[in-house]
């Protein structure tokens, strides 16, 4: 059993073809065959039932492939980790994370990240937090920055972001002038709401005594489409402080904080703890841990949120 054979094996076990595995690692299909019989000896199990044109594995085929998946995963790592050895990080760096994210929270890391080391090339998969999990599990990411909390157990989390949700109405709003805003208050109102995600959750959550007046006027999938309509007058909704504050400085959007509870979004970037983390991304992480401690958002917003705050505290997920 050599690196070759399973990485043949692994070939043929996701194409569900030993002619289409053959024609993708540039082989004959008799040598992709002949290299699955001497695994198959070597394992005394058929790993294939053939049924026409298509391939499916045996239980056996089952088994082997987790295992045939952990040790490319190691061979790559090995040789990554060699590679890296006293040198200056470059390559591919990839990351999950979501479009607001990228727009409002990671900018100055990324400049940070890219003066110091310019010969990393980032790569950015955005997407929905629990789809980032996913890809970040598979290897597929190495990095992610997702809502907090995680839950998976192989995870390590170091909390980035954090901030709290409050309304955001036109500047000219019958509302605009509130010091505060009630729920009941709010309902009377079209509301703009995320379409998906676990923010949207919480807000239906949030309105669910009143969904008798509740008048939801729009379902947007994006920070920035719910602020331009909130700016053309199509109803008010719920964002990140930081998300809107250059329409706010220009006095085009009001925020108004919740008078009867508090919401707050968490960001968090994670990472295998059992996998080996290539150059670029350890020094990323570094980058991360040092702007973290000079801004230290989390920490500032934990106290304020501990200290007589009235109504519920709700964390979001999205």
């Amino acid at each position: 059993m050599d690196y070759d054979q399973l990485s043949s094996f692994l070939e043929v076990a996701k194409l569900q073809s030993f002619s289409r595995a053959a024609e993708k690692i540039y082989r004959t299909q008799p040598a992709i065959s002949a290299q699955v019989r001497l695994l198959e000896q070597e394992c005394g199990e058929r790993l294939f039932d053939r049924s026409g044109k298509r391939v499916s594995l045996t239980p056996a085929g089952e088994i082997l492939q987790r295992y045939a998946q952990k040790i490319i995963e190691m061979h790559k790592e090995a040789l990554q980790a060699v590679a890296e050895l006293n040198q200056t990080a470059r390559g591919k760096l990839q990351i999950g994370a979501n479009e607001a994210t990228c727009l409002y929270v990671l900018p100055k890391t990324f400049a940070r990240f890219k003066g110091l080391y310019p010969l990393v090339q980032i790569s950015i998969y955005r997407n929905f937090s629990h789809k980032i999990v996913q890809k970040v599990q598979e290897g597929a990411v190495e990095l992610g920055i997702v809502t907090l909390p995680q839950t998976a157990n192989n995870m390590e989390v170091i909390s980035v972001f954090r901030d709290e949700l409050q309304v955001v109405t036109p500047a000219q709003h019958p509302l605009a002038k509130s010091r505060s805003l009630t729920v009941e208050e709010i309902a009377n109102y079209p509301l703009i709401l995320p379409k998906t995600g676990h923010t949207r959750v919480l807000l239906d959550r949030l309105l669910r005594e009143y969904r008798d007046h509740v008048q939801p006027s729009m379902e947007l999938a994006s920070v920035e489409m719910i602020k331009k309509f909130v700016g053309a007058g199509l109803g008010i909704s719920f964002i990140s402080r930081t998300y809107v504050q250059p329409e706010v400085a220009a006095g085009l959007l009001k925020l108004i904080p919740l008078e009867d509870h508090k919401i707050y979004r968490e960001l968090g970037l994670i990472y295998r703890r059992d996998r080996y983390l290539s150059l670029p991304a350890k020094v990323f992480i570094e980058v991360v841990r040092e702007s973290t401690k000079a801004a230290n958002p989390v920490a500032n917003s934990t106290a304020k949120a501990g200290s007589g705050t009235r109504g519920s505290v709700i964390g979001t997920r999205e």
